[in-house]
């Protein structure tokens, strides 16, 4: 079962994430290229949040326990949902 992951930003600036992402990026792309990131983005340029999908809970929560992003308490709260997606097409 595939798992969703939600980082809420709140308030935080959005200068601190782009001050943050050089490392956010180091963790997130090994897991890219194992394919245990299906899909990731932000929602209104990450005024909103941002959203990833993962092959499975565990890659989820692996990397939330490693991300700058939250280690740095830079999101103030992240969800993770199991996922049982229908895709079509």
């Amino acid at each position: 079962m595939k798992a969703v992951l939600l980082y809420e930003t709140g308030t935080t600036p959005v200068e601190a994430f782009r001050t943050a992402f050089p490392r956010h990026k180091a963790v997130m792309d090994p897991l890219i290229e194992q394919k245990e990131v299906l899909g990731v983005g932000t929602f209104n340029g990450g005024k909103n949040g941002s959203m990833a999908i993962f092959k499975n809970r565990e890659a989820a929560e692996a990397f939330v326990n490693k991300d700058p992003f939250v280690t740095e308490g830079l999101v103030v709260k992240y969800t993770v949902h199991d996922w049982d997606d229908q895709l079509i097409g």
